[in-house]
């Protein structure tokens, strides 16, 4: 990662020492910057003259007293506090008493790593993500001793490289590694709970939730070492907070060694001759002979038009009784929205035809994918008809055991709540959230616009009936998320 902030360093006309305590690190590094250039060079995407200037912007340098002349020193290298507290006690008696001291480190305390030092108000957080040239975001962290003119000299400096920087305080896991966990931990809880196999669960996360990667096929290429180590340092960090609870499913794969791509194996398997399992598909079902569309909102109103151009089906609809749009299919199965309650919890309350519940979607007319979960008493021809509905439309349908919230809702609900907490404590702003999960992990929507988007009383409510049904304080409600429901406010 130091060589790409050296890169984009010198790219934005800065001259730039580069140092590594390994022999000949930085002379290597410098190679393989000048030869991505090279390559992009040939595909037209940069001049032989701005290859040639911004490579010799970069100097590579065998002392660390090299550094004397720089006004920004950014570190990154491994991720060790005493490793960082040494080289930062080092620099403090080589630089000027005016240059800003920055770390790379994407999980250790800021407020730590600063504690040694003499004037700790010059050093910053200047976090970025893999690989930096093509990354945008940038997560600015504040130790308690970071003086407000540093994190914002490094933000502006952030910017004009650029780059899409956020502030954050110096808590575990900053804005993206704390926000983040719930897309791998309710993935891993619903596989726990045989809600579906894996490569099913990351075909509704890409291709009914729109995000670019499924959190199993993701796992795999961070690494579990990695993943699983980020997940147990922000669980110790927050004195064991049940919403980061390590998953005992990860944890053995790490026993076996399976740590993903670099091994050859994780949840799926790697190299020449491994197959990549499909995901659940049903098979073809009829298509429905009529449709009758009850509700007025809600996230399934954008199927509405859909429906009525593309399934065939005699669609009518009955708007009178309010509340969300739910479909009745061919007099013998209703299909609603899923609200964090068993499909069979609903039907043995409220449900007078066989209920089927189905996921959120990022954008229903786009999904190429919806998932289904039909309640234990649905009969087989109920949910054949429910299938058939969303097969008329084009849709690949894969149907989920009935596990509550199923996995796409269940995952946004408890992004958005995680981010509402990071506001709530003033960790950062509801913006900030939103640049960050879309910059630094390419979220297809900010956790805070979606839930916007579909309603902040509607993530209440998935999340109370989760958290009534598991009875953990896993799924507890952000106090702010809750005060914007009674307010009627908004975070954005």
């Amino acid at each position: 990662m130091g060589a790409g902030i050296a890169q984009i360093a010198a790219a934005a006309g800065h001259p730039v020492l580069l140092f590594d305590v390994r022999p000949d690190a930085a002379g290597r590094a410098l190679q393989n910057i000048d030869l991505a250039l090279q390559r992009m060079v040939a595909k037209g995407k940069v001049t032989e003259a701005d290859r040639c200037a911004l490579t010799g912007r970069i100097t590579p340098c065998d002392d660390l007293a090299a550094l004397a002349a720089a006004g920004l020193v950014v570190e990154a290298v491994v991720e060790d506090l005493d490793v960082k507290r040494g080289v930062f006690a080092q620099l403090e008696g080589i630089v000027d008493g005016d240059a800003i001291l920055a770390s790379n480190t994407s999980s250790i305390s800021i407020t730590s790593i600063g504690s040694g030092l003499q004037r700790p108000e010059r050093l910053v957080g200047m976090h970025f993500f893999n690989p930096v040239p093509l990354m945008a975001l940038v997560e600015v962290v504040s130790g308690l001793a970071t003086s407000p003119t540093v994190a914002e000299t490094v933000f502006a400096t952030a910017q004009s490289w650029g780059k899409r920087p956020v502030h954050t305080k110096s808590t575990p896991g900053f804005i993206v590694n704390r926000v983040a966990r719930p897309f791998y931990g309710e993935a891993l809880r619903v596989l726990q709970e045989g809600g579906a196999d894996i490569a099913t669960l990351d075909a509704v996360i890409r291709e009914a939730g729109g995000f670019r990667m499924g959190p199993f096929e993701l796992m795999d290429m961070i690494g579990h070492d990695v993943n699983y180590e980020v997940t147990r340092s922000v669980y110790n960090a927050y004195y064991q907070d049940p919403r980061f609870t390590p998953s005992l499913i990860q944890q053995e794969l790490l026993a076996a060694g399976f740590l993903g791509r670099k091994a050859g194996r994780g949840f799926y398997r790697y190299g020449n001759g491994a197959e990549r399992p499909d995901p659940s598909t049903v098979p073809v079902a009829a298509r429905p002979k009529s449709v009758t569309v009850r509700g007025e909102g809600g996230p399934l109103q954008p199927l509405v038009p859909l429906l009525e151009k593309a399934s065939g089906a005699a669609v009518s609809r009955l708007s009178a009784d309010g509340g969300d749009v739910w479909f009745e299919v061919d007099g013998k199965v209703a299909v609603a929205i899923s609200d964090g309650r068993t499909a069979t919890q609903r039907m043995s309350t409220e449900g007078v035809l066989p209920l089927v519940l189905i996921d959120l979607a990022l954008d229903y007319s786009e999904a190429r994918r919806v998932a289904l979960a039909p309640a234990d008493q649905t009969p087989p021809d109920s949910l054949e008809a429910a299938v058939g509905l969303f097969q008329s439309l084009g849709k690949a349908v894969s149907v989920l055991d009935d596990v509550p919230g199923m996995i796409v809702m269940r995952t946004v609900c408890m992004l958005a709540n995680e981010g509402a907490d990071a506001v709530h404590q003033g960790v950062c702003t509801a913006e900030a959230v939103d640049t960050a999960m879309r910059g630094g992990v390419n979220y297809p929507l900010g956790p805070m616009a979606w839930a916007e988007r579909i309603g902040i009383e509607r993530v209440v409510a998935v999340l109370d009936n989760m958290a009534g049904i598991y009875g953990e304080d896993r799924y507890r409600v952000s106090p702010l998320l809750r005060r914007k429901m009674f307010s009627g406010g908004r975070f954005l």
